[in-house]
C-alpha cells in the first residue's frame, strides 16, 4: 500500500530533513571538517530534505534528480537556500552529466535508497571518481535485497501483498502472475527492482573490484527513517547476526554504508 507520506511532498521533505539531521550528518561530520566550507552532492535527491540538514549548518549542496517534477518540488521547499546559492539542482540522468556542469568536485557524496535501482552499477563508480575529491566520500543507505521488504513491495497497491513481509523473494514468474490477477499497475517497477537487487556482500565487493574501499559498514534492523514515518525506535543489527554474511540479509533493514577511493 502506497502511505500517505509518499504523496505529500512538503510531509516527506521533512521526514527526509530529520533523517539527515539525526543519523547522516553525524556520519559525515565524524569523517570531515565541518569547519571548512564543504561540497555536498546527493545523487537522487529528490525533494531534497536530504540536503537540507547540510545547508543549515551553512555547506553548498547540489542535488541531482531524474524527475522534472521533484526538482520543481526541492526549489520551492528550499526556496531561500536555492536564491541564496546555497543549494543548487539539476534534472537530469546523472550519466548525461558532468563535473564542469555541477562546478566541480565534492568532498561528501549521498545516495539515499537509490543505488539499488541503478542499472549498470560500474557506470556509477566512475561517477563517483569524476565528482568525488580525492579524500572525499560516498556516503550509501541502501535495503539489502533479502530484507523483509527489499522489494518495495510496500509501493504496491494490493494491501495484503503491500504488507506481506519476503513477498518479493518469491520467484519472478509467480510474482508476476499474482500481480497481473490483481491488476497491479506497477509490475514493470517490480521487475526493475528484482533485476537491479544487491546484497550487503554483493555491494561490498562491487565496490572493492571498482576501486572502493569501505570504511564503514553499519547494519540496521530497525531502519533509522522508520522513526520518522513509523514512530518505531532505531534499533542496530545484533553483532551476533551481523557477523554471518547471509543471513545478516534477511534482519537487516537498511546498511550505511561509507566508502573511499583506494589510495
Amino acid at each position: 500500500m502506497v502511505y500517505d507520506f509518499h504523496n505529500d511532498a512538503e510531509r516527506y521533505f521533512n521526514y527526509q530533513y530529520l533523517h539527515s539531521k539525526e543519523f547522516i550528518v553525524p556520519v559525515a561530520q565524524k569523517y570531515l571538517d565541518f569547519n571548512q566550507k564543504l561540497r555536498i552532492l546527493e545523487i537522487g535527491s529528490a525533494e531534497a530534505g536530504v540536503l537540507k540538514a547540510f545547508t543549515e549548518l551553512g555547506q553548498t549542496c547540489v542535488g541531482i534528480e531524474i524527475s522534472e517534477h521533484r526538482v520543481s518540488l526541492a526549489k520551492n521547499l528550499m526556496k531561500t537556500e536555492f536564491e541564496s546559492g546555497l543549494v543548487s539542482f539539476f534534472a537530469s540522468d546523472v550519466f548525461d552529466i558532468n563535473v564542469e556542469q555541477v562546478g566541480g568536485k565534492f568532498d561528501f557524496i549521498i545516495l539515499k535508497d537509490v543505488i539499488e535501482h541503478i542499472h549498470g552499477r560500474e557506470k556509477v563508480y566512475n561517477k563517483f571518481k569524476e565528482f568525488l575529491k580525492p579524500e572525499g566520500y560516498v556516503f550509501i543507505a541502501m535495503p539489502p535485497w533479502c530484507m523483509p521488504f527489499g522489494g518495495h513491495q510496500q509501493m504496491l497497491q494490493n494491501k495484503l501483498y503491500s504488507k506481506f513481509p519476503y513477498f518479493h523473494l518469491l520467484p519472478m514468474f509467480l510474482t508476476k502472475q499474482l500481480l497481473k490477477w490483481d491488476k497491479e499497475p506497477n509490475i514493470d517497477f517490480w521487475e526493475d527492482i528484482k533485476t537491479t537487487r544487491i546484497s550487503i556482500n554483493g555491494f561490498k565487493k562491487e565496490a572493492a573490484l571498482n576501486g572502493f574501499a569501505t570504511t564503514l559498514a553499519e547494519y540496521w534492523f530497525i531502519n533509522p527513517n522508520y522513526k520518522f514515518k513509523f514512530g518505531l525506535k532505531p534499533r542496530r543489527l545484533s553483532t551476533l547476526i551481523g557477523i554471518i554474511p547471509w543471513i545478516r540479509d534477511f534482519f537487516t533493514t537498511t546498511v550505511y554504508f561509507l566508502i573511499k577511493q583506494k589510495n
